[in-house]
């Protein structure tokens, strides 16, 4: 008798099952998040470049009065 009630606990117990579905999703937003970053980071590198060649050509001078 103690052992169907705690089958039946068992299997009506479900914090396992929102645990893996908490995994799922935190491994989807990791991996969206990479997908992203990886096909942002050409598009930066190309404007960063574009940003200190503009700044090294440029001279500044300072004044004092």
């Amino acid at each position: 008798m103690k052992l169907l009630k705690l089958a039946k606990t068992f299997r009506n117990d479900e914090d396992g099952a929102v645990t893996v579905d908490w995994v799922v999703l935190t491994a989807a937003i990791v991996g969206l998040g990479i997908a992203v970053l990886s096909s942002v980071t050409e598009g930066t590198k190309t404007v960063t470049q574009a940003v200190s060649s503009h700044l090294a050509g440029t001279d500044v001078t300072t004044t004092f009065p």
